[in-house]
């Protein structure tokens, strides 16, 4: 149990004492950041959904 709590007592202290936190501007950066490559990633999946689908309805035109 010792074990146990030795490590919470450690964990602890490098999150509060080691770790460097990110600044709020940082932080505003990176989820601008994130929200732009999600918005391209979406548009690009669109894009290749909607190109798929045109090709496979071209196909089952051909083939009725």
């Amino acid at each position: 149990m010792a074990k146990v709590l030795d490590f919470f007592k450690d964990s602890y202290e490098e999150i509060t004492q080691k770790v460097t936190w990110p600044t709020w501007a940082q932080l505003q950066s990176s989820a601008v950041i994130v929200l732009i490559a999600s918005l391209i990633i979406a548009l690009l999946v669109f894009v290749m959904d909607k190109a798929s689908s045109n090709v496979l309805e071209l196909l089952y035109g051909i083939t009725s």
